[in-house]
């Protein structure tokens, strides 16, 4: 039976609770455990594939199709795993289930409430998400006082009664912010999310003050005096260089040898071999390389996060650090003249989305990093609009276009997915998940990958049209990988260009700090190559 490390937050939202609880999960694992995650979100979408990306970052794509909450992607990063689906946990997927029984009338006449028929719904998915594994660690999103997130509290406190003390580990993570004015920590915003804690009747085992820096003992000691927790179970995450040392800085203050003590898990040396590689490489770093992000969320940046991480990994991968010049491509679309203060990159990727708005400025970012030989990726939508461009300002067909964007279009270069043709609701529709693709020989792709084939992760509704491609051919354009299981295009590249390349599916989700995607390190490659 699984072990359960219970992640709850306090004072304020994206406060890197999920990153503390990916950094949980790295600290356990590096002591041989076999560990999982779970993601916990009290809205009551069933899950995050419907929401707008301004509105709650990107959208991560598990294996089996899950369109999930953008901490299974720093789960997955940190522990080196693929997780499922079911590790994304909502208020809508919940009611749902126990709206639907009552329907089918299997609650046999009772009166459904919120306990114990909720929490139970609860319980039994976080005890079925956990199997196989030696520790699960929950995060419960939003923070202590969400009246949403009431019912989640309660399963996890009822947990504890039916899984043991030493099976169950309550870690609490809120902001000790520093007063510019007199230099001072305030931890009375901590206090009073712990009380309120209390209140529902879960007292935490471990303190997490997310902090600017590290906290002095006496800070220390005032924390674990008001909250109730001993002096050596308070631990500071505070602010670093980069996420990927949060696991490391726990380590220092002794955090894995205390939870593995609090939850029985014996004596275990960690073994960071493989961590500290990654952040040796990140401290030796000589140089920088400058890349392009065009898109139309950019003014949220957890929009494209798993995209930056795998930009990072890449570039790290080959001694040096990014540096990222963020492109609107409402802007651009509104005054094409801007592309070209972009220009002087080392390269340029055009990103995933949906919808009319800002796809010009796109377009016109890709045209400038093919007619200016700037190392270029497209992802997904980016791929689709990189066939559009070319379609127009190198095969010449005047008003090509995406059938999402222009259904009139006299040349839809880019259309609906036959599959897709009769779908009528949004939510979990579209093409999602692992499929397999074939790399043609000698191409750019088939060296890059080092294989025949891969396995990538996908989210879309439109592809290229296959009529159009003897054109596009003709001109330079190659299809360089293939759908396995259809003939649907996956990669294409420009011959006689440094690095343009741009596929359908999302290499970003399978990106990892010790292993880069193929296609973004081919990209920093160039990037590199381009800058010397």
């Amino acid at each position: 039976m699984p072990k359960y490390v219970f992640v709850t937050g306090g004072v304020l939202s994206s406060v890197g609770k999920g990153i503390v609880s990916a950094s949980i999960g790295r600290v356990l694992k590096a002591r041989g455990l076999q560990v999982t995650a779970i993601k916990i979100d009290p809205y009551l979408n069933v899950d995050a594939g419907t929401m707008s990306p301004f509105a709650h970052g990107e959208v991560f794509v598990t294996y089996d199709g899950g369109e999930t909450d953008l901490d299974l992607g720093h789960y997955e990063r940190f522990l080196d795993v693929e997780l499922s689906r079911h590790n994304n946990i909502t208020s809508g997927q919940i009611y749902h289930a126990v709206i639907s029984r009552e329907r089918r009338g299997e609650y046999l006449g009772q009166t459904v409430q919120l306990i114990p028929h909720v929490t139970d719904e609860i319980k039994e998915r976080i005890r079925s998400s956990s199997r196989g594994a030696d520790v699960s660690v929950v995060e419960i999103g939003g923070t202590v006082g969400d009246y949403e997130q009431l019912p989640f509290l309660e399963a996890i406190r009822q947990m504890r009664v039916e899984e043991g003390s030493e099976n169950t580990a309550y870690i609490h993570v809120a902001l000790v912010p520093k007063l510019w004015s007199t230099g001072e920590f305030k931890t009375k915003p901590l206090q009073h999310s712990v009380v309120e804690l209390r209140r529902i009747g879960i007292q935490p085992d471990i303190i997490v003050a997310r902090s600017q820096e590290p906290l002095p003992d006496d800070i220390r000691r005032k924390i674990a005096l008001f909250t109730n927790v001993p002096f050596n179970a308070v631990f500071a995450s505070y602010d670093a260089d980069t996420t990927y040392r949060v696991p490391k800085l726990l380590e220092a203050q002794g955090f894995g040898d205390y939870l593995a003590k609090l939850l029985r898990l014996g004596e275990r040396a960690p073994r960071w071999d493989e961590w500290d590689a990654y952040l040796s490489k990140w401290d030796n770093a000589t140089s920088t390389v400058s890349v392009a992000m065009c898109g139309k969320y950019v003014k949220l940046r957890d929009s494209y996060i798993s995209i930056v991480e795998a930009v990072t990994h890449a570039a790290v991968h080959l001694g040096a650090r990014p540096k990222l010049k963020w492109c609107d491509s409402d802007m651009v679309e509104k005054e094409p003249a801007k592309i070209w203060d972009y220009a002087d990159v080392d390269a340029l990727i055009v990103l995933p989305g949906f919808g009319r708005r800002g796809t010009e400025g796109m377009i016109e970012g890709i045209r400038l990093a093919r007619e200016q030989k700037i190392p270029f990726l497209g992802i997904c939508f980016g791929m689709q609009l990189a066939v559009v461009e070319f379609a127009r300002n190198v095969v010449g067909l005047r008003g090509a276009n995406s059938e999402e964007l222009d259904p009139e279009t006299p040349h839809p270069v880019v259309h609906l997915a036959p599959e897709q043709r009769h779908v009528d609701a949004l939510g979990g529709t579209m093409i999602l998940g692992n499929k397999e693709v074939d790399l043609v020989p000698g191409t750019l792709a088939h060296r890059l990958y080092g294989a025949s084939t891969t396995v990538e992760r996908h989210r879309h509704r439109y592809e290229v049209n296959l009529d159009y491609l003897p054109m596009l051919a003709e001109k330079g354009l190659t299809v360089s990988g293939w759908r396995r299981d259809s003939r649907k295009v996956e990669i294409v590249e420009l011959r006689g260009h440094p690095y343009f390349v741009a596929s359908q599916f999302h290499p970003e989700f399978k990106s990892r700090p010790t292993r880069p995607a193929p296609l973004f390190l081919g990209l920093m490659e160039a990037a590199l190559k381009r800058k010397s």
